[in-house]
């Protein structure tokens, strides 16, 4: 795939950890950038309205990655569009939460959640990956989190899926690594992002050896390591960036 246009895809790349990711993505490593979103278009827009402003260049790509559906029909559409274009890095960061305690847990709080973590790490990443094959060079970086390392309560549904998450990372890293492809997961703890904006931050930070929350920016740094030709020889790996809250 000699003389093929090199790309980057984040899912839920419209705020929060996927945002800075697309940002940084294209400021450090000069990526152009697919910003994935399922219904934020605005803030879809402002992300790649920030990474062109800044001298990079970036598309925002609607689909659910829920729906492997629409999630197929998507990508290969950009594909049709891009016969000289290949998505070299994915980031799947997508994800939500539906918390409550396992025992009051709705089956539709477990699926979605499941399907959305999970699943789309599946719906993204199998019709790209052949292509990632052929050019025998690729980054795959999945947003895990520190519950899928060590559980939280009443987030049964998101540690399973991020436990499967990681799960995945590691078998398909072992599959994949004679084509010069790495796959790890970068699980974050307590990070300043609209997810976490109903916690009591004030007594939180006091469970966090280093006492604060982490920013969007320093998961962003990590990610953009992993992306990068320095990070050649880690693969299959989780790597916690949590303020040694869990080590």
């Amino acid at each position: 795939m000699e003389g093929k246009k090199k790309y980057a895809l984040v899912t839920g790349g419209s705020r929060g950890i996927g945002k800075a990711v697309c940002i940084a993505l294209a400021k450090d490593l000069g990526y152009p950038i697919l910003v994935n979103y399922r219904s934020d278009s605005e803030s879809a827009e402002e992300t790649k309205d920030i990474i062109v402003a800044n001298g990079g260049e970036a598309e925002v790509l609607q689909f659910d990655v829920s729906n492997q559906i629409e999630t197929n029909l998507q990508l290969i559409t950009w594909r049709e569009q891009h016969p000289t274009g290949v998505i070299e890095v994915i980031v799947n960061n997508a994800g939500i939460t539906r918390d409550g305690l396992f025992m009051w847990m709705e089956k539709d709080d477990w699926k979605k959640v499941i399907d959305t973590s999970l699943n789309g790490f599946y719906n993204v990443t199998k019709p790209l990956i052949q292509d990632l094959l052929r050019h025998r060079y690729g980054r795959i970086i999945n947003i895990a989190s520190i519950s899928g390392v060590k559980g939280t309560s009443g987030q049964a549904n998101y540690s399973a899926a991020k436990a499967g998450l990681i799960g995945a990372t590691k078998a398909l890293a072992q599959e994949v690594a004679r084509r010069n492809i790495t796959v790890n997961a970068v699980a974050p703890g307590f990070i300043q992002t609209d997810m976490t904006s109903g916690l009591d931050e004030s007594e939180l930070k006091k469970l966090i050896p280093l006492n604060r929350f982490g920013t969007v920016e320093e998961v962003a740094d990590l990610v953009c390591f992993l992306a990068s030709k320095k990070a050649s020889y880690i693969t299959g790996e989780v790597i916690n960036i949590n303020g040694g809250v869990y080590s």
